[in-house]
Formats: structure tokens, sequence, C-alpha cells
């Protein structure tokens, strides 16, 4: 090989370090790319549609959802665990608050929506409560628990319900568990209450992550349980904590989709439980535990929103959809691994 050819060779390998470096450093930049390609290529090679404030404002509609279900799943991922029963525990969160309002909780009459979403916040603790325990003192693999809890959760919401939608109408239009639906425009974009919520709670998981001795023991958990548990980190309640903490966060999800929807059904929002996931995933959080910003979180839920609606917009068949975001999803992972091999 000669001199130049090598040279050559070596300065590459040189700029692949310093991105590795970089990507490592803000793992937020990879997502944050991918969503302004997505959006540029959607823009220009798109029939109109996609720019319109009208679809805008209901892809925010449809990420806040998402997007508010995702920082469960972010805070659960962060310790290396996963929750198969996200959508599951939503969907059985926002029929028994609306039930709560229309036909009243076991026992007890009609009750007002405040009280409604209360017991639903206290009932998403609940399930979280029941994956924190077997998963920490049972000493259960997350993904066998919550693969199981999502039949579970399921079934008990189907049989809850009688697989009977409730509707606005019947909760009452002006009900405060429909507020997320409502909102104001931004200039020609419609912005629901329930968008400015998930920014806020972005905003405030943030900072609790970035910020307080809290969010350092879930990354330090996520990065190493047993290092972690030698520093004095007592890592079971930390584990506990934060599936309880992710519990909330589908409960408020489930009242974000209240409002989106205008209606309480066993079929609200089937695939979240793996978009989720995806959601995390493609924003840069590690499977692995331990690495990962909040923030790249609400990247990855757009751009999950912005390839389905782009996609089906110019006509390409779900399937390809799906495949499109799957293969998404192999990108990430294996760009995660790369990203991880930094000092290595």
């Amino acid at each position: 090989m000669t001199s130049s050819a090598s040279a050559l060779m070596h300065d590459g390998q040189g700029v692949l370090d310093r991105i590795q470096r970089v990507l490592h450093r803000y793992p937020v930049v990879s997502p944050a790319l991918v969503l302004a390609l997505a959006l540029v290529v959607f823009t220009i090679t798109g029939d109109g549609r996609f720019g319109r404030p009208q679809t805008v404002g209901l892809m925010l509609q449809q990420t806040a959802v998402l997007a508010t279900l995702a920082i469960g799943q972010t805070l659960i991922i962060l310790t290396a665990g996963i929750d198969l029963a996200v959508g599951s525990a939503m969907i059985l969160v926002h029929l028994v608050m609306a039930k709560a309002v229309v036909d009243g909780l076991p026992g007890v009459g009609p009750v007002p929506a405040i009280v409604a979403l209360v017991v639903g916040i206290l009932l998403g603790m609940l399930l979280g409560a029941i994956h924190a325990g077997l998963v920490t003192r049972l000493a259960l693999p997350p993904f066998i628990v919550t693969l199981g809890t999502f039949y579970v959760f399921q079934s008990v919401g189907l049989v809850y319900s009688e697989a009977q939608t409730i509707s606005a109408d019947a909760m009452g239009r002006d009900s405060l568990l429909l507020l997320t639906g409502r909102g104001l425009s931004l200039g020609p974009v419609p912005i629901t209450w329930g968008v400015l919520f998930a920014l806020l709670l972005y905003a405030v998981v943030s900072f609790v992550l970035n910020a307080t001795a809290w969010g350092r023991h879930v990354y330090a958990v996520g990065d190493d349980a047993e290092a972690a548990r030698l520093a004095g980190i007592k890592v079971t309640r930390v584990l506990f904590s934060v599936y309880v903490v992710a519990g909330v966060f589908y409960a408020l999800g489930a009242w974000v989709q209240l409002g989106r929807s205008l209606s309480a059904s066993v079929n609200a929002a089937t695939d979240a439980n793996l978009a989720s996931i995806t959601a995390v995933v493609i924003g840069g959080t590690s499977l692995f535990g331990g690495r990962g910003r909040i923030l790249g979180t609400l990247i990855g839920a757009l751009i999950v929103t912005v390839f389905r609606v782009g996609l089906s917009l110019a006509g390409v068949d779900v399937f390809y959809v799906n495949m499109a975001i799957g293969a998404l999803i192999l990108v990430a992972v294996g760009l995660d691994q790369w990203i991880r091999k930094v000092g290595a």
C-alpha cells in the first residue's frame, strides 16, 4: 500500500472516530438529523398536503400521546429494562377514567372529572408498582413481566368496558377529561393543550434527569447496577420508583389520548406498546441502559409520526410504512452498538 493511500485511510478513520465521539457525547444529534431530513424530503416530494397547517396540527396531536407514553418507557429503558405493556396500561386507565365519570366507580356513583383523573393517576401508579414488585422482589426479567401484563391489562380493560366505546357526549364535551383535546391556534396551526402539556412534561423530566440525585441514580443503575450498588445507591428502590413514575406518565398519556380521540375505547392506540419503544430507540436511548436523553425521545416520537403520516400521504402501503420504521430501528440499534465502542 502506498503512503498516500495509507494516509487517506488514516484520515478517514480519524473522521469516523470524531463522529463516533460526537454522537457518544451528544446522542440527540443523529435523530435530529433524521427528523430534519425526513421533513425536507416529505415536504419536497409530497403533493402539498404534508406541509398544510391542518396536517401539522394532526401530527402534533398524534405525537403528544406517543411522546407522553414514551417518557415512562424512556425511564425504564434507561435502567436497562423494557415495558411491553405501555399501550395496554394506557388503554385500561383511560377506560377507567371515562367510566368513572359516566357509570361511576364500582360501588360508587358517577364522580367528578377531577376525581376520575386522580383515580386514573393512582391506577397508573398501581400498574407500575405491579411491574416493579415482580421485577425487583421476584427478580423476574422486565421483558417477561410486561409481556404477561400486556395480556392481563388488555383483558381486564376489555371485560371492564364490556367492549363498549364511551363517547364524548357521554362524558360531557366540556369535561376536564377532554381538556387536552381543546386548545388554540399558533398562526394557522391548531395546537391542543395536550401538545403543550406534553412539552411541559418533557421540560420537567429533562430537569429531573439532569439536575437531581434521582436522575443521576437512574443513569447509574442502567449503566452498571452492581457498580451503582457498591457506590451506595439503593438499586432496588431506584428501580421500584422508576416503574411507579412510568405508570404516572402512562396515566397522563391516557388523559391526552382521551382529549385527542374524544372517546374511550379498547381499540385506542393499539400500537402504542411497540411505538413507544421505537420512539425511545430511534431517539438515541440505548436499549442496554445508562445512555440517552429525554429530548431524543421527543424527537424519536416525532420521527415515527412524520414517517407514518408522510408515507401514508404519499400513498405508500401501510406494510411498507412499517418496514421503513423497522429499518430505522435496526439502524438505530446498530448505531448505538457502534457508538458504545468509544474508548473500548
